[in-house]
């Protein structure tokens, strides 16, 4: 590591305060400037294992100490009494250093807190992995008087890509947008954010590209469940522009950082540049969940030779049923303990963790240090930034409806044939999911048969891809107010898009 070091150009400066044997020995000399104590020694063998060995009366400090080191070998370059002095000798090499290129990287660029304090943060991220909040109003909290210039923002809703300045100076910001967003390919259909889809991983990578091309350091802020899966997926290609992602995150010089917002699961928390791809830094909250696969997934996974398509238990009895799901639970039960953040930091899989509203102070200290120096890589000035070309190029369509705080717009389509609901008196599912009439369990339900709903209402919650969304009435061709005749799924029912779940009169 001091020979790397030395290669890439890093200044070091070594103190040696006691003994130095062996391997040991060798490492202080690669350093540009090697101080010794009057107590030091370096030595290839102790006097011990000479003693051994040749049986010669020695003393280490005989064998390797300053007056050898210094005035002979000249292994080393200074001599001080004592350790206090040589601290004051490091102090002052370490003054002679070149200062830091922050300030000139600022420009007229002052560090100005966010319009909104990040204390916040721990009040807009819920614990619950399951529950959708808004991506911007993290990145409010983060960025230089809350400005952020979305890159891109009708294409791949589900990703926000953009630049701000923390503390003065320029980031890149990847963050993932949580609730339903509208499909590109059926804009009368809803799909959940946090995931990958084909066009975000393109916008991604593009961005990636672009502020490696610039200089600007990136942050990569992970809530996410993972890559889109199914047979759409695989026709759109995900694995060839997952790869392109990957690609490109391996590949870039600039300084990336990863914080794991919440939950970090499957491809989806490597491709955003998880610690097994290098980043300068990896943060965790505390209420993050890193894992390859969610415990239930891992679960059916390990019994699936157990379990019919529909992932009920195929047993020849009771007992063997009972240890199946036994079984399975304890495997859930493993995963969920193990995504605890001080399991992955004990485990030496993420490096810090930190409170929600920490995250600005930790941040500001990654981006200065990304401009530390000058001529070291290429930092472009902003005038000239690829970014700016990838903005001009991008069609510009109108803006995609977005979703925030997991509120979602339901148009009043026509249900499906097999809903018997009349065309024009029923509200239906966006995409396909669980529905829930309630909050939890042993709540009262959002509505009854008889109860006025008014737009706004909470009609239901759907579950997808492990995230619950509140479903509000309202859309396209729905009424102010209307009296409710029925509600049409069960709870805890699977709905397809386009499913009557409300019928009113």
């Amino acid at each position: 590591m001091n020979s790397l070091l030395s290669a890439n150009g890093v200044p070091q400066i070594a103190g040696v305060f006691g003994d130095c044997i062996a391997g040991g020995g060798y490492m202080p000399i690669i350093s540009d400037r090697v101080y010794m104590t009057e107590q030091a020694y370096m030595v290839i063998a102790g006097a011990a294992l000479i003693k051994g060995a040749k049986s010669q009366k020695l003393t280490s400090l005989s064998i390797g100490g300053p007056e050898v080191h210094v005035h002979e070998s000249r292994c080393a370059d200074v001599r001080v009494p004592d350790d206090v002095t040589l601290l004051d000798c490091i102090r002052r090499d370490v003054r002679k250093l070149p200062s830091s290129g922050s300030d000139y990287y600022r420009g007229d660029a002052a560090a100005v807190p966010p319009g909104f304090p990040t204390g916040e943060l721990a009040g807009i991220v819920p614990k619950d992995h399951r529950e959708v909040y808004d991506a911007e109003e993290v990145l409010a909290r983060l960025v230089d008087q809350s400005l952020f210039w979305e890159i891109l923002p009708d294409v791949g809703r589900e990703m926000i890509v953009g630049v701000g300045r923390v503390g003065g100076l320029f980031a890149g910001f990847v963050i993932n947008r949580q609730g339903l967003i509208d499909d590109p390919d059926d804009p009368s259909r809803k799909r959940p954010a946090g995931m990958l889809y084909r066009d975000g991983i393109a916008k991604v990578s593009a961005f990636s590209r672009a502020c490696n091309s610039d200089g600007i350091p990136l942050i990569w802020m992970q809530d996410i469940s993972g890559f889109d899966i199914g047979t759409e997926a695989e026709r759109h290609g995900l694995l060839g522009y997952g790869s392109n992602l990957i690609y490109t995150n391996s590949t870039n010089d600039v300084p990336m950082f990863t914080v794991l917002l919440r939950k970090a699961s499957g491809a989806g928390y490597y491709a955003m540049t998880g610690l097994p791809y290098d980043p300068i830094l990896q943060l965790s909250t505390c209420i993050s969940r890193l894992s390859v696969m969610e415990g239930r997934t891992l679960a059916i996974a390990s019994y699936n030779t157990k379990l019919d398509d529909e992932f009920r238990v195929i047993a020849k009895d009771d007992a063997e049923r009972a240890d199946i799901e036994k079984g399975m639970r304890e495997v859930e039960e493993r995963i969920e303990r193990d995504m605890n953040p001080y399991v992955a930091a004990r485990q030496m899989d993420t490096d810090e963790i930190v409170a929600l509203g920490e995250l600005r102070a930790w941040l500001e200290a990654a981006v200065d240090m990304s401009y530390q120096s000058t001529g070291h890589r290429r930092i472009k000035n902003n005038r000239i930034w690829t970014l700016h070309d990838v903005a001009a190029l991008a069609a510009r369509k109108g803006t995609a409806a977005a979703v925030a705080d997991g509120a979602t717009t339901a148009k009043a389509a026509a249900p499906k044939a097999g809903a018997k609901v009349a065309a024009g008196k029923a509200f239906v599912a966006p995409m396909s999911g669980r529905f829930y009439s309630r909050p939890n369990p042993d709540a009262e339900p959002f509505l009854r048969a008889g109860d006025t709903v008014k737009t706004g209402d909470t009609v239901g919650v759907l579950e997808v891809m492990k995230t619950f969304t509140r479903l509000p009435f309202a859309g396209e061709g729905l009424p102010a107010q209307a009296r409710i005749k029925r509600i049409v799924p069960a709870d805890g029912d699977d709905v397809e898009a386009g499913d009557a779940l409300l019928e009113f009169e």
